[in-house]
Formats: C-alpha cells, structure tokens, sequence
C-alpha cells in the first residue's frame, strides 16, 4: 500500500513529507525490530522529498512554457501597476510587459529603489524577466522632498532636547554625588590599611557612580540599545588593553598586594633575590632599597612579590660562622674545645643559644674546625663581631701550641730526567726577617668596640625625614610584618 502513496511537490507537502520521512526514521531507530512496512514508507517518502528539494533547488533553471494565456500580459501589468501605486517611492515608474517580460521605466527617489522595483516585479506570477530602465531622479522637486524628511527629523530632535537635557542633567547630578563621596580623604583612609588601597576604593566609587549616571540618562531618553552598544564596545576595549598592558596591571596588583601583606618595614635589611639593602620605601611602582654601598635601587614590585626575600632585621638574633684547619697531628676535639671555650668568653657572643665548635672535614694537611657564635645586633655589628671572633679563636689555637697549617703540596720529579749541576760559591746570606705584629690576645678582642655604626640606616632615616609627606609611601610602621 505504500508503494501507490504519492504527494503534491508543494511547500506544504514538502514539510509534510518531511516530518513523515522524520518520525519514519525515529520510529526505524526505537523499534526493536522494524517491519518492512516503516522501511517502504521511508523509501518512498526519501524519493518525493528528494525529487521536490531538486525542483525547489535556488540554483535550478526555470522553465518557460510555450503557451501564453490571453490576458496574461496584462493581469501582470495591472498588478504591478497596483503594487506600486500603492509605495510613494514608484509613484513615477512605468510599468509594461509583453510575453511576460517586464519592463520599468521612469525615475525614483533612492539609488536602492531600483533594486527594491526590480525585486517585487519578479516576484510576481508568471513574469519570464525584468528589464529595467530606471534612475535616480536628481531634480530640486526630489531633493525636496529629503529636505523636508530631513527638516522633520531636525524637528523631533528639538523636540527631545528638553528629555535629553533633563538625562543629562540626572547623569551629571549621579557623578557629582560618586565624586563628592570619594573625596572624603578621612573616611577611606581610616577605612583602608594605607593610602594607596584609600585611593583605589575612591577611584572605583568615582567609576561606578559615573557609570550608573550613563545608564540612568541613557534609559530617559529611550537609548537602551546605544547603552550595550556603549559597554560592548568598552569590555572588548579593556580585554584588548589588558592583554597590551599585561606587565602593568601585574605590577599595579602586586603593589597592592603588597601594601596589604607587607612583607618588610622601613629600613630594614633585606635581600631580595640578590639584591641587598636597607628599604627606603614602598610606591605603588617599584621597592625603593639603599643597597651597602650607598646607592639607590629600584625594584619592580611585580619581581619583589614574586621574589625570595630574606629579612635580617626582624630576628636581632643572628649567628656568624668561620672555618679554621689545624695541623692533622694536632688534638683536633682539644683544638675544638679551645675554640669554643675562646668564644663563649667574648662579651657580644651571646650565652643563649651558645657558641658552637663542629668537626668539620678532614683535609690533605689539616683537620677543619667550624665555629658559630651568635650576637644581638641592636647591640653588636655582624662584621665586627664576626671579625673580632676569628682573631680571638685564631690567636687562642697558636698560643696553645695549635699549627694552623697552610696547604702543603707533593711534588714528584722523574728520576729519569739528569739535573743541572749549579756552580759552587759561597751561600748568600738570607735576609733578616721583619719582626710580626703580635696577634691580638682573646682580653684584647674583647676591649676592642663593637657596637653598631649603621651609616646606611642613618642615611635611610634621613631621606625618609626629608621626603615625608612629599613621597607616598605605602609601609606602615604601626602595622604588624607578614
């Protein structure tokens, strides 16, 4: 039965052959076994809506019956003529046809009438083509006519203009009022840890007040759509920024972090990768240091955020270390005790934690010893400290009878190679040797002065006192260290 079943090629049948070759296969796809009937309904509807897909096909070449019905010309005429009289732009345009084909003639008012004319000519029933002779009347009466839709447009615009003045004026009333708040200074900085955090909470409130102006002005006089226009255009503006300035807004949001986190104070001693110094300050661009040798450094906070720091400042506590070899003959566990004992009785080396003596290697010619001792350095200077401790142990160990040998060398000549004999004469005398200074004695170190000279935190201090309230700085000494 469904080999006789047969449809009209029309767009109706179409779709209907369509749904029925659709719900054919999803019946197909859920049955568990499909009879012979679904895959004959399938064949035979897959055939029809074929056949009218090629017939409807755009590209396909129309035919053009050999027989022309009386009056046809004319019903073609008449309704085009109809069409037309009907839209003011074709008032002027002359409309005749003969053998189905059209011809337009006469003038209209726009350059994409023509197209318009053309298009709705062959739109209609039994037209073969359109041959169009139209143009673009360029006479003062056309003109007149765009002058007067324009003259209509300048009219409404006056007309809005009070809407338009009220949106503006609604606009800039909710800016003044985000502008007024972010210029309250006290509130945002007692409300902020520091003031550069101060500014960027007014900066964002200036912002958002602006921008709710716009859209509340924009909504008044009716311009939603300019509105997303507006903002789109924005978002793919800051994307494209952001990407441009990449290692700007990195180093803007370290700065901030780092102003909240602050890793370090004000003049402490710090090394930032291998950077080393004292810090001056910290702007919202860089980490101002002195380094040891007196001069500026600057650094990007985007790299001190990311960096290794090490802070020498915030434990007073710190422990200096040595090595010294004595003779492999020597009592190397008496040498260590000497040494330790020499330590512990200097009077910067602190008692808790103690001075320490390790074993530290065996070499070719001598035994190295390893010294630590620890000092206060509100109290004592790192390096005169650590100075002051190596003579006192190095004195200590050669006047107990310790070698502190240098290292010694063997060298093996080939027994085959002859010597040159040198001439024979008198020794020349040897040169008397010059008296050495005496080493300094442990009681001697201890008189020596140790206390800390800082010239570079004297200079930091200074600088600080001149630029104060000069040059933003986000550290805050009344805040607590990360």
């Amino acid at each position: 039965m469904f080999h006789q079943l047969s449809l009209a090629i029309s767009p109706t049948a179409l779709r209907q052959a369509r749904l029925l070759r659709f719900a054919a296969a999803f019946l197909a796809l859920v049955t568990i076994a499909p009879g012979p009937a679904f895959a004959q309904l399938e064949t035979a509807l897959g055939t029809q809506v074929e056949e009218a897909e090629g017939e409807s096909a755009p590209g396909a070449e129309q035919v053009i019956s050999d027989k022309q019905d009386e009056g046809a010309d004319t019903r073609m005429a008449m309704r085009i003529r109809g069409i037309f009289s009907e839209l003011p732009a074709f008032q002027d345009v002359k409309v005749t046809v003969r053998q189905g084909v059209v011809s337009l003639t006469g003038t209209v008012p726009e350059t994409s009438d023509i197209a318009r004319a053309e298009g709705i000519a062959r739109r209609v029933s039994g037209v073969v083509t359109v041959d169009s002779a139209l143009q673009r009347d360029l006479s003062l009466a056309a003109s007149a006519d765009t002058l007067g839709s324009l003259q209509g447009r300048l009219e409404q615009f006056v007309q809005v203009l009070p809407l338009v003045g009220i949106a503006v004026a609604v606009a800039f009333g909710i800016g003044l009022v985000g502008y007024a708040l972010a210029g309250l200074t006290g509130l945002w900085h007692r409300v902020a840890p520091n003031s550069f955090l101060a500014e960027l909470i007014a900066s964002a409130i200036r912002f958002a007040f602006v921008v709710a102006g716009l859209i509340v002005g924009l909504n008044l006089v009716g311009a939603e759509t300019l509105l997303g226009a507006v903002l789109g255009g924005a978002g793919l503006l800051g994307l494209a920024l952001g990407f441009a300035l990449r290692d700007t807004i990195e180093n803007y949001v370290a700065s901030l972090m780092l102003s909240v986190r602050q890793p370090f104070l004000p003049n402490d001693h710090v090394v930032i990768d291998s950077y080393e110094g004292r810090v001056i300050r910290l702007t919202s661009r860089a980490t101002i240091l002195m380094t040891l040798e007196g001069n500026h450094l600057r650094i990007p906070n985007s790299q001190v955020f990311k960096a290794v720091i090490l802070n020498y400042t915030r434990n007073p506590q710190r422990r200096f270390q040595f090595d010294l070899g004595v003779d492999a003959d020597d009592d190397a566990l008496a040498a260590r005790r000497l040494g330790r004992d020499t330590l512990r009785k200097l009077a910067f080396v602190l008692d808790d934690p103690g001075p320490e003596a390790r074993v530290l290697e065996v070499g070719d010619s001598n035994v190295v010893l390893r010294f630590l001792g620890w000092i206060d350095q509100e109290e004592s200077d790192w390096y005169k400290a650590q100075s002051l401790a190596i003579v006192a142990v190095k004195t200590a160990l050669e006047e107990a009878g310790f070698g502190l040998p240098e290292p010694i060398y063997r060298l093996r000549f080939d027994p085959r190679s002859a010597a040159v004999p040198l001439p024979q004469g008198p020794a020349p005398a040897a040169p008397e040797a010059a008296a050495k200074p005496r080493s300094a004695s442990p009681v001697e170190a201890q008189s020596e002065d140790v206390r800390p000279t800082d010239e570079i935190r004297d200079m930091v201090e200074a600088e600080r006192a001149a630029s104060r309230g000069g040059k933003a700085d986000l550290l805050d000494e009344a805040r607590p260290v990360e």
